[in-house]
């Protein structure tokens, strides 16, 4: 489908909008006039009166006449004298595509590569070019991979997209005022029920009667019928759009292996969706593992040690790879599936340019660790930015856990103090399972619904799994406290916990954190025994 068609084809998901929104103006309007003709009195001003209402969200849709512009994501925008290595391969590819270059390129911190225009007239008058571009993609990509994905931006400008982009994004933004109005306005209705109907029962029961139960089904019921008809009509608009959308994605895609390659595209495209999960394995386990404790890692290292896991990783990396979604995200997804692409791409004929710039897309920076530390200062909340700093990621470790560790009121510990009446102590738990009220204690923890039910054994057996993780936080906080242990940092498997000075002849070989297993199973066990636990406690945590 070319230009033209596209943006007939918006055009008409356009007026399709404003034609529903007349027709239920006109069925609005023709019912007063029903009204009037064949009633009088109160209940035909009570129906004007909701016909009005359930108008006044329509013609307010009908007159959004500017098309929203979205917020700029937060990031580092970056002039030619900033990074000309990368302004001068934008501009390379923008003349290869045979497109003008973008008049602004911003660093995000997003797994993520987009344009856009701000175009006029609907998309009728080209306008300002922006190219977002996501750091993660220039520290995970090869430059021949970056340049593809570059390519394939630069397909969308060629192909008018950006600036048809105006006419879809106006109808989705009218459609989804209507309805957020519309069910605001139910929202409102039901809240307001709800008071009444309370209040009420809150009267009853003053006065020695029973209360009614709150029903609020009927409240905002109108408003709700109308969100609905929209909601139909926004459903219909998205399917339609988004398979315009992904016929313009496969139009990029070709357009970037034209100009970076068959490989080069195929593999940026592999790429891709591992680096996204990757980032966000690395966000979670890494870059925030010290917010709880008001801690950061050291400047620049927040988004910097994305590139150390992925050089740790790299084994764990080629099976991701191989694994392509094969499905859209959601049936209103606007790229298709992966593998889709992939294979598309790669029935290409070969090019002979498999070998072409293999060095890592980062080198194009002029300075990467600048530019992390700028990004951290674009991207982080102020409140964030005013965390303390870590020397290192072994101090963020061993300061994360040590503070989580410290501050941990496990089930356990609020059924401990519960069972005891006592502070929830290690100590007062290995008194309890001394007197053999382990299983009574547990009774107490958040039970499912079959473990709760099951008796003797089978409630051991159910209860055994989750009372070890309890127990084990249990005992490494008692650790913690005294400072008898730290973690082990390592890019390349989670954390490990180290307890120095306690190898003994009573140690199993495979070290200490082999004897707190093995001491923490013989404490839960059918018939308990809580030495070997005591044993590596020091001292001074030992009763008297």
């Amino acid at each position: 489908m070319g230009a033209t068609l596209r943006a007939l084809r918006a055009l008409v998901l356009l007026f399709g909008f404003y034609l529903l929104s007349l027709v239920l103006l006109g069925a609005l309007a023709g019912l007063d006039i029903a009204v009037f003709t064949w009633a009088h009195g109160a209940l035909a001003v009570k129906i004007v009166i909701v016909s009005v209402l359930l108008a006044v969200p329509v013609v307010r849709g009908m007159l959004m006449l500017r098309t929203p512009r979205g917020e700029e994501p937060a990031g580092v925008a970056v002039a030619e004298a900033d990074e000309p290595r990368l302004w001068a391969l934008v501009r390379e590819l923008a003349a290869a595509t045979g497109t003008r270059a973008p008049d602004r390129i911003l660093l995000t911190a997003d797994v993520n590569a987009a344009v856009s225009e701000r175009s006029r007239l609907l998309g009728l008058l080209p306008g300002r070019r922006r190219l977002y571009l996501g750091v993660p993609l220039l520290t995970g990509l090869t430059e021949a991979q970056l340049r593809a994905v570059l390519a394939h931006e630069y397909g969308h400008f060629t192909g008018g997209d950006t600036r048809l982009a105006a006419l879809v994004v106006r109808g989705r933004a009218q459609i989804g005022r209507v309805i957020g109005q519309f069910r605001a306005k139910a929202d409102g209705k039901v809240t307001a029920e709800r008071a009444r109907q309370e209040e009420a029962s809150a009267r009853r029961v003053a006065k020695g009667k029973k209360a009614k139960t709150v029903d609020t089904g009927g409240a905002g019921a109108t408003y709700r019928t109308m969100a609905s008809i929209y909601t139909a009509y926004g459903k219909l608009y998205l399917r339609a759009s988004l398979s315009t959308a992904r016929a313009q994605e496969y139009a990029a895609d070709l357009s970037a292996a034209r100009i970076a390659g068959r490989d080069a595209t195929a593999s940026a495209l592999r790429e891709i969706p591992v680096l996204a999960a990757s980032h966000d394995f690395y966000l979670d386990s890494y870059a925030t593992l010290g917010l709880p404790a008001r801690l950061l890692p050291p400047r620049g290292e927040f988004f910097g040690g994305f590139g150390r896991l992925l050089s740790a990783r790299a084994g764990e990396l080629v099976e991701l790879r191989a694994e392509l979604p094969a499905e859209p995200s959601s049936p209103y997804d606007s790229h298709p599936p992966i593998a889709e692409r992939v294979r598309r791409i790669e029935a290409l004929p070969a090019d002979g340019r498999a070998e072409e710039a293999q060095s890592s897309a980062s080198a194009l920076l002029t300075d990467a660790r600048r530019t992390l530390a700028a990004l951290e200062d674009a991207v982080l909340t102020d409140e964030v930015l005013a965390f303390r700093r870590t020397g290192a990621w072994e101090e963020l470790l061993d300061a994360s856990m040590t503070e989580g560790l410290s501050s941990a009121r496990t089930p356990l510990h609020r059924a401990l103090a519960d069972f005891t009446g006592q502070p929830p102590t290690l100590t007062a738990l290995l008194e309890v399972i001394d007197d053999g009220r382990l299983w009574v204690l547990a009774e107490r923890l958040p039970l499912s619904e079959q473990a709760a039910a099951a008796k003797g054994r089978a409630f051991r057996e159910f209860v055994r799994p989750r009372l070890g993780e309890l127990l084990r936080t249990m005992v490494l906080a008692e650790f913690s406290a005294r400072s008898l242990l730290h973690w082990e940092f390592s890019w390349s498997r989670p954390a490990t916990v180290r307890l120095p000075g306690w190898a003994s002849q009573n140690t199993p070989d495979d070290g200490p954190e082999a004897a707190l297993e093995a001491a923490v199973a013989a404490a839960l066990a059918d018939h308990p025994d809580t030495a070997p636990l005591r044993a590596l406690l020091p001292p001074a945590a030992q009763p008297a």
